[in-house]
């Protein structure tokens, strides 16, 4: 589904990825970890066609990503600031995106993804009014309109409460057993160990582990001691 090979993102004498090399099939959950810093962001925003690579090669399906016209339809992103419009209702953001997103679709269907999410009571409220929990979800609904295949996710759950996290990490779970591929980034580790069937992690730009915690404990295995997940997590950052 996606293929990423020997990826650089330079700032000038920034280089914030570093022949970044990694696969992500159809229907994985891929967790994307690493300090601040370490080139998250940066990925994502290449994936979503936002930024250019300054080197390297990205195929999304059988599509180059420089075929823009190709490539955004398949893609949701979700980024780490929440993009929408305070002063207008729940539905005319979702009414903006879609027409943003050039979405042929009826508000019944614009409610219908607004209920997955437990929004539909706040349907004609203000987004000003509502929770931070709320936003981060409505921001996650709206992504969805144009039923994209692969969802791009830039640490959308950050700051909200316990219950909106489950309820999102429950729907994704769901997404991805239809059939969609989610890149997801976090620095929660309960969100890694429930989510994930893959990692990949970067540090100061390069990728230094791809796979899963299974392979991450085999190599991180020493003095006779069977590594917990969270373990194994903590020491593929630490390391």
């Amino acid at each position: 589904m996606i293929s990423i090979q020997k990826v650089s993102k330079n700032y000038g004498r920034n280089h914030s990825l570093k022949e970044v090399s990694m696969e992500i099939p159809k229907g994985e959950i891929f967790g994307l970890l690493g300090p601040n810093g370490a080139g998250k962001s940066t990925l994502l925003s290449i994936l979503a066609t936002i930024s250019k690579p300054s080197s390297g090669t990205i195929t999304i399906k059988e599509f180059d990503l420089s075929l823009h016209k190709k490539i955004r339809p398949l893609i949701g992103y979700v980024p780490q600031e929440i993009a929408l419009l305070d002063e207008a209702t729940v539905k005319e953001n979702m009414v903006f995106w879609s027409k943003f997103n050039q979405s042929q679709v009826s508000n019944e269907y614009l409610y219908d993804i607004c209920e997955r999410f437990h929004l539909a009571n706040k349907w004609t409220e203000k987004v000003a009014h509502l929770s931070g929990g709320m936003k981060r979800k409505l921001n996650i609904a709206t992504a969805l309109i144009h039923q994209p295949e692969i969802l791009l996710m830039d640490e959308p759950t950050v700051g909200i409460d316990l219950q909106s996290k489950m309820e999102i990490n429950q729907y994704l779970k769901q997404l991805a057993e239809e059939g969609k591929t989610i890149v997801y980034t976090t620095h929660d580790l309960s969100e890694i160990l429930y989510l994930c069937n893959r990692l990949g992690v970067l540090k100061n730009g390069r990728l230094v582990f791809e796979g899963t915690i299974d392979e991450a404990r085999e190599k991180l295995y020493y003095e006779g001691s069977q590594l917990t997940d969270e373990e194994v997590i903590y020491h593929l950052l630490k390391n």
